[in-house]
Parts: C-alpha cells; sequence; structure tokens
C-alpha cells in the first residue's frame, strides 16, 4: 500500500538533480535506516541517499534528498 507523501518545492528540485524517482523516496522512507535530527526531523539511510522528512499524521513531509558520502 502506497504511503502519502508530499514534497518540498527543495525536495523535488534534489530528486530531478540526483535522478532519485518518487518510488525510490518512498522506499527509502519504508525501509531505509532511521535517524533522528532536531527539531522533529527524521533522516533514512537508503542506498546511495538520505531522505529528510517529517511525519505529520499519517503523511509524511519531505524536506529534501541527499546523497550519501
Amino acid at each position: 500500500m502506497p504511503i502519502d507523501i508530499l514534497y518540498s518545492k527543495h525536495a523535488r528540485e534534489q530528486m530531478v538533480e540526483r535522478g532519485i524517482s518518487e518510488r525510490e523516496v518512498e522506499e527509502g522512507i519504508s525501509r531505509g535506516s532511521k535517524g533522528f535530527q532536531d527539531p522533529g526531523k527524521i533522516l533514512s539511510d537508503f542506498r546511495f541517499f538520505t531522505v529528510v522528512y517529517r511525519k505529520i499524521g499519517e503523511k509524511y513531509f519531505v524536506i529534501t534528498v541527499k546523497p550519501r558520502w
């Protein structure tokens, strides 16, 4: 079942620039290893990228997508 994901403009731009699809972001949120960053941000490391997001109710708000170094 797909999860409900909203994207910031910045996240969309970074996804295009880095060739990361919505499906990969969803997979990253679902399967990536989690870390936390104040205030209330979740970092999910998956494959070659990290998804930075917040969980708001049942929705996920993606702030950015960045490469893992």
